[in-house]
C-alpha cells in the first residue's frame, strides 16, 4: 500500500509561483505513474499533469501548458509540481496520485482520476490579490 503526504500550498497573489509536493511512503514508487490533479466546489476531479513510471512523456492539461512542470525524483520518492503564472482559475485543491499504471493504457487516461489508486490527502491552492 502506497502512501502518499503533500506539502505547499497556500495564497499567493495572480503572477506569482507555487510549488507542490508529494512525498511517497516505499521506493517501489519509482515503478509508478504520479498525477497531479484539482478540484472546485461543486465540479469534478480534473487531471492537471502526469508522467509515467520509466519514460520521459509528460502530459498537461492544455490550461497550464508552459506555466506548470511536474517532475519526479526517485531517488527521494518524491513527486513536485512546479507552478508559475498563476490564474485565479487554477483555486482549488490539489492532489497528487500514484498507479502502478494498468490502467494506464492511452495517453488521456493519465489525467484522468479513474486511472489512479493512491492519492494524497490534498491541499489548498487560492490564487487572489
Amino acid at each position: 500500500q502506497l502512501q502518499l503526504v503533500q506539502s505547499g500550498g497556500g495564497l499567493v497573489q495572480p503572477g506569482g509561483s507555487l510549488r507542490l509536493s508529494c512525498a511517497a511512503s516505499a521506493n517501489t514508487f519509482k515503478y509508478h505513474a504520479v498525477g497531479w490533479f484539482r478540484q472546485v466546489p461543486g465540479k469534478e476531479r480534473e487531471g492537471v499533469a502526469a508522467t509515467g513510471a520509466s519514460d520521459s512523456r509528460y502530459y498537461y492539461v492544455d490550461s497550464v501548458k508552459d506555466r506548470f512542470t511536474i517532475s519526479r525524483d526517485d531517488r527521494d520518492s518524491t513527486v513536485f509540481l512546479q507552478m508559475n503564472s498563476l490564474k485565479p482559475e487554477d483555486t482549488g485543491v490539489y492532489y497528487c496520485a500514484a498507479d502502478w499504471g494498468t490502467k494506464l493504457r492511452h495517453t488521456e487516461d493519465y489525467l484522468r482520476p479513474e486511472g489512479y489508486d493512491y492519492w494524497g490527502q490534498g491541499t489548498q491552492v487560492t490564487v487572489s490579490s
